[in-house]
């Protein structure tokens, strides 16, 4: 299935889980306001460099109408779900304020955004917190997002 403005919610709640692909910049916002504040560690993150695939699992906040039951007003959603997204056709990745040494260390997602700059390639950047990001010069932007498993309480393993 591939993200349509606005089908984000709508996608997530028929299928029991996100299930989103994204072909250009306007595909991949709607995956990143899924995965804006999901948490990770360093240790999530994979560049399989003969394969040309970039991954992360992540642990997100799914939207209260997903699941069905919204959370009182001003109370914070409990739930969490593991979700993974890869890149296809990642030529390089380079990381900005990230200790690949230390792959215990948590990360929190800000926004995916794609860059173009030869057509069809650009640049993926994974904006995380604390002045951190992840780039993926691609040859052009090809990614997968699904969730894995059930909604699990916040502090589980999902």
């Amino acid at each position: 299935m591939r993200a349509n403005p606005g089908a984000g919610d709508k996608a997530e709640m028929a299928m029991d889980g996100l299930k989103l692909a994204a072909f250009d910049a306007e595909d991949l916002a709607i995956i990143s306001a899924h995965l804006q504040g999901a948490t990770l560690t360093v240790g999530d993150l994979a560049f399989l460099p003969l394969d040309k695939r970039f991954a992360l699992v992540a642990s997100r906040v799914p939207s209260a109408w997903a699941m069905n039951e919204a959370p009182a007003r001003g109370e914070p959603c409990q739930q969490r779900r593991m979700t993974g997204i890869h890149f296809e056709r990642v030529l390089k990745v380079a990381t900005r304020g990230i200790d690949r040494s230390r792959p215990q260390d948590r990360l929190d997602i800000v926004a995916i955004a794609f860059t173009a700059s030869d057509r069809p390639a650009g640049q993926v950047t994974i904006l995380l917190t604390g002045d951190r990001d992840v780039r993926l010069d691609v040859e052009c932007l090809e990614a997968a997002c699904s969730d894995m498993g059930k909604a699990a309480p916040a502090g589980a393993d999902a």
